[in-house]
């Protein structure tokens, strides 16, 4: 499913002594992320909350249900029934006045599960089908919101809890992916605002890798957070997908790390590209909220890094999952040197409560790395 890549800069003839290391016509100056601090207003946040560039034309009709299992041709039913259900004409002024839910408020939504749950493994198709929703709800743009469950914690700290009910209310659909409550506070966070949501008449859908009624198992032991999860699962009717990572059906395995002059080289080889070691990326990270990693990519064209280490701790690592998300909805591929990425996380860390997370990333990075051998192929 990845995208056209960057075009890289010819290489030159050179004699047969130097045919191991050509060299460039033209060489171009690599961006480096380290040095960038993106300031993201909160209205971009509102603004960018639709399908990320790697799922804008995706459509019911081209998800290729898997034929060995029928859960996956059932899901794309009820999704089709599910946004059918959503027309009608939705209250609230026009423009930002609605976008921002002045204006009249939303019907109230009807009695018994407002929303639908897609749990299933990785690479099943959830991001593709929960896109594919957002494009059929026959509603505009405007009233309709996509995020990951990381943007839309992050959209309330922009805009605050109360105004952000107010600028969702007034939306028909809001479609949260990869729904996982990492963390106590959010899990209360999210609960109350999916309940003012579901009472303002919105609809709700979720991707996850985990059923909404045991999202808290093995992480917390509070009673009063599970009491919390329980109310948050009578919103959805969940949905089970089955399958295999379709970014592995059929597919070569990740090619394996190359050396610091090659990766260089891409670098300087490929316009808009990236270059950065990596222990400096992950330093930098920790300067910049999450909420700014879309922006940092912005023009990115490919990804280069040096150095690949496994991560020091678990809070680097959370960065760098959100990182590796915000690359793969731009398809931006990923070149890099040092150890593999199955390996950027400890043997703890794959057994602990951040376990889904991290796998997700290391699946995404792959798919990522396969889509920059192209651009390693031409020096």
């Amino acid at each position: 499913m990845s995208g056209s890549l960057p075009r890289p800069v010819r290489w030159g003839t050179v004699s047969s002594s130097a045919a191991s290391r050509p060299g460039p016509l033209a060489d171009v100056t690599p961006l480096s992320l380290s040095a960038r601090e993106p300031h993201v207003p909160a209205d971009r946040l509102v603004a960018e909350m639709v399908p990320p560039p790697r799922f804008d034309a995706v459509r019911f009709d081209t998800y290729i249900p898997d034929p060995n299992q029928p859960s996956q041709t059932e899901a794309v039913r009820v999704l089709e029934g599910f946004a059918a259900g959503l027309g009608g004409t939705p209250g609230g002024d026009s423009g930002r006045r609605r976008l921002f839910g002045f204006g009249k408020t939303a019907k109230k939504a009807p009695s018994g599960p407002r929303g639908v749950y897609l749990d299933g493994g990785y690479g099943v198709g959830k991001t593709h089908l929960l896109a594919s929703l957002w494009h059929a709800t026959p509603a505009e743009p405007a009233l309709k919101a996509f995020g990951t469950f990381v943007e839309l914690t992050n959209l309330v700290g922009a805009l605050g809890f109360q105004q952000t009910v107010k600028t969702l209310s007034g939306h028909r659909l809001l479609c949260i992916d990869e729904f996982e409550l990492d963390d106590p506070g959010d899990t209360v966070l999210v609960s109350t605002l999916l309940g003012k949501l579901v009472e303002a008449g919105v609809a709700l859908a979720a991707t996850s890798n985990t059923l909404p009624g045991k999202l808290g198992e093995g992480r917390f032991a509070a009673a009063d957070f599970l009491r919390e999860i329980q109310g948050l699962s009578a919103h959805f009717r969940a949905l089970r997908i089955d399958g295999e990572d379709y970014r592995h059906r059929g597919l070569p395995d990740a090619p394996p790390p190359y050396s610091d002059d090659v990766v260089t080289r891409v670098a300087h080889a490929t316009e808009g590209a990236s270059l950065d070691a990596f222990p400096e990326l992950l330093d930098h990270l920790a300067r910049v909220h999450p909420s700014r990693y879309g922006a940092l990519t912005d023009g990115i064209g490919a990804v280069c890094l040096t150095g690949v280490r496994p991560v020091p701790d678990q809070s680097t690592a959370l960065r760098l999952v959100v990182l590796a998300d915000r690359l793969y909805d731009r398809e931006v591929p990923v070149l890099a040197s040092g150890l593999p990425f199955d390996q950027l996380f400890s043997e703890e860390m794959l057994k602990g409560g951040y376990r889904k997370k991290y796998f997700r990333a290391i699946s995404r990075l792959t798919a990522l790395a396969r889509d920059a051998k192209r651009l390693a192929d031409t020096v």
